[in-house]
């Protein structure tokens, strides 16, 4: 009923996290998609914007991912439904509501070939010993990006992690910043290339390591 209702009017559920504040899960259009109070968290512009980073990767012979910032599940919606990618994924997020959400709204269910992890990313990639093919990167609270996954430990727990790594680095604000990691993965033998104003909005940085 609210698919069909969402046609002509949109139909909105909120929910409050303590860490991630004031969500909303709307129909509209017959369409779900997760926003917080100032930005889309999944299902709608972000998962458009993760979409085309995806197209830049050969993910033909990818094995294992890494996301770091789950939310809904979009991405994963997107690696499975679009790229038919059947491998491994294992997705992080610090958030237990939004977890929660991802399962109840949108069939984001841990099994076989998806593994689950309610933890703070930095702390995850600190203790991490795993390789991945490729890392996704997604860490927002609202519309900020938390300060220490724009430092530079972080980025080397990375870097000691994966060869390719795509980045969602809506960032306008903390340019230097930004310039300061492509910077690093320049020097650690990344090929680093920045993708601004996608969709009309949001930067993406792509680096894969030189063979």
């Amino acid at each position: 009923m609210k698919k069909i209702l969402s046609y002509i009017y949109p139909v909105t559920k909120k929910i409050h996290s303590q860490i991630s504040g004031d969500l909303e899960i709307t129909w509209y259009n017959g369409k779900k998609h997760l926003d917080s109070k100032n930005a889309n968290y999944s299902y709608g512009s972000l998962q458009r914007i993760l979409k085309i980073g995806l197209e830049k990767i050969e993910l033909t012979r990818v094995k294992k991912i890494l996301i770091l910032g789950m939310g809904g599940g979009s991405v994963i919606k997107t690696l499975r439904d679009n790229f038919n990618y059947q491998n491994h994924i294992t997705a992080v997020d610090i958030d237990p509501v939004i977890i929660k959400i991802a399962k109840e709204e949108f069939d984001i269910i841990e099994g076989k070939n998806l593994k689950i992890i309610c933890e703070d990313a930095q702390l995850f990639m600190q203790l991490n010993s795993q390789k991945f093919d490729v890392i996704i990167i997604d860490l927002y609270i609202d519309t900020k990006v938390p300060s220490p996954f724009l430092e530079l430990p972080f980025w080397q727990n990375i870097c000691n992690s994966s060869s390719t790594i795509l980045c969602n680095a809506s960032l306008e604000e903390q340019d230097k910043k930004l310039e300061a990691i492509i910077s690093f993965l320049k020097r650690n033998q990344y090929k680093t290339e920045k993708y601004e104003k996608v969709n009309y909005t949001n930067t993406l940085i792509i680096a894969k390591r030189n063979s």
